[in-house]
C-alpha cells in the first residue's frame, strides 16, 4: 500500500549485542581498574540517553510523503520525540519557518530572496537539505484515450495568463472539441512555481481560471473524476494512483520523454525533473533530538524516497548533508550510536 494513501510496514532496525555482552562480561572479570563512582570506562559501551520533544514542520505536500513517512518511521525508534508535519505549500510553510512556528520546511523549489530576507529580519537563520529528486507530472484520467504526450509549447498555450485555449481542440487539430478542466497546484506551491517558470517561462505566470488546491491528494480526486481533465502535481500522487490516473509526456524538444526513476534520475525528464529540499532552523539542529531526525532522514529514510514514489538522490548529496549536522549532536548522544553513524560510513 503506498505511503501517500496509508502508512507501509516498518524499518526493521537491527542491533547488534552479543558482541557487547560479551566484552562487557570480559571486562568484569578482569583487573582494569574503574572509576572511584563505579561508572562504566569509556563511553563507547554507553547508551545514549533517550530523546524527547516536539519536532514542527510544515511546507511542500510534494514534499510531504517524504516527511510523513520517516517521521512515522522515526517515531518507532524514539516514541517519546512526536513529528508533526503539515503541508501549506513551500511558500506557505516558509512563512510559518520565517515567522519562527516551526522547526523545519518541506519544499519544492530553493528558498526565495524575499524569504531569505524575512528570515534575517526575524533573526531566522537555517540549513539546506537536497532530500530526493521528483519529475512534476502530467496527468488525466485513465477514460483519457486521445492525449499521450505534449509539446512544452502546447503546455505553455494551455497555462499561460491570456490562453485562449478553451477546448481540447485548441490544444491540437484532431483532439475532440470538448471543454477543458484544469487541475494544479494554488499559488503558495512550490510545484506552482516551479511549473510556471519552466513551462510558462515566468514564476507565477498563470492562467487563473484552472482549479487549485494545496493538497494533492484533491487534484489526484479531481483530475480522475473528470473525464476532459489535464493536472499536473509531484510524480509520488501518480504512483498512489495508477489506477486511476494517466500519464501524459513531455516533449521539451528532444522526443516525448514519460517520467520514471531512470528519466527522472537521469534528467533526461526535462524540463520537470527537480529536486526536493528541507530547510531547517539552526537553533532547532542545536537539540540533539532534531539533529538526530535529520540524520535518521538521511540515512534509514533514504529507502522510503523510493518507497513513496520518488528517486534518491546520490550518495555524495545525503553525506553532504550529513556534515552539516556532525557538529550538532552532542558528544553524549553520539557515544551511544553504534558505529558513529555520523561518521561517513551511513
Amino acid at each position: 500500500m503506498n505511503r501517500i494513501r496509508r502508512y507501509g510496514s516498518a524499518i526493521a532496525l537491527t542491533l547488534v549485542t552479543s558482541a557487547v555482552i560479551a566484552l562487557g562480561l570480559a571486562a568484569c572479570g578482569s583487573d582494569e581498574k574503574k572509576p572511584a563512582d563505579g561508572s562504566p570506562t569509556g563511553s563507547a559501551s554507553q547508551t545514549p540517553p533517550p530523546l524527547s520533544g516536539t519536532i514542527a514542520g510544515d511546507g511542500s505536500s510534494t514534499v510531504f510523503p517524504i516527511s510523513e513517512a520517516v517521521a512515522e518511521e522515526f517515531g518507532k525508534v524514539h516514541n517519546d520525540v512526536q513529528v508533526t508535519v503539515g503541508t501549506s505549500g513551500t511558500g506557505g510553510g516558509f512563512e510559518k519557518f520565517c515567522a519562527g512556528e516551526t522547526d523545519f520546511n518541506d519544499a519544492s523549489r530553493p528558498i526565495k530572496d524575499e524569504e531569505k530576507a524575512a528570515c534575517a529580519a526575524k533573526g531566522i537563520e537555517f540549513v539546506e537539505f537536497e532530500v530526493a529528486f521528483d519529475g512534476l507530472s502530467l496527468v488525466v484520467p485513465t477514460s483519457n484515450d486521445f492525449v499521450d504526450c505534449l509539446t512544452v509549447e502546447e503546455l505553455a498555450n494551455i497555462w499561460k495568463p491570456d490562453s485562449s485555449v478553451d477546448s481540447w481542440d485548441d490544444v491540437r487539430a484532431g483532439f475532440p472539441s470538448q471543454k477543458i478542466s484544469l487541475y494544479g497546484p494554488g499559488t503558495d506551491s512550490g510545484t506552482f512555481d516551479y511549473f510556471t517558470a519552466e513551462i510558462v517561462g515566468e514564476e507565477g505566470s498563470s492562467r487563473a481560471d484552472y482549479t487549485p488546491n494545496e493538497d494533492d491528494n484533491v487534484l489526484v480526486q479531481g483530475v480522475a473524476g473528470d473525464e476532459n481533465a489535464l493536472g499536473y502535481f509531484g510524480y509520488a500522487y501518480y504512483t498512489g494512483n495508477t489506477d486511476k490516473l494517466k500519464l501524459v509526456g513531455v516533449d521539451g524538444g528532444s522526443g516525448c520523454v514519460l517520467p520514471s526513476q531512470a528519466t527522472i534520475e537521469s534528467g533526461e525528464y526535462s524540463p520537470l525533473s527537480r529536486p526536493l529540499y528541507l530547510y531547517f532552523t539552526t537553533t532547532s539542529l542545536e537539540r540533539p533530538e532534531v539533529a538526530e531526525f535529520v540524520r535518521f532522514y538521511l540515512t534509514e529514510g533514504v529507502p522510503l524516497v523510493a518507497e513513496v514514489g520518488y528517486v534518491a538522490a546520490p550518495q555524495s548529496v545525503y553525506d553532504e548533508g550529513l556534515a552539516k549536522i556532525n557538529s550538532n549532536l552532542t558528544s553524549d548522544w553520539r557515544s551511544g550510536i553504534p558505529g558513529d553513524s555520523l561518521g561517513g560510513d551511513a
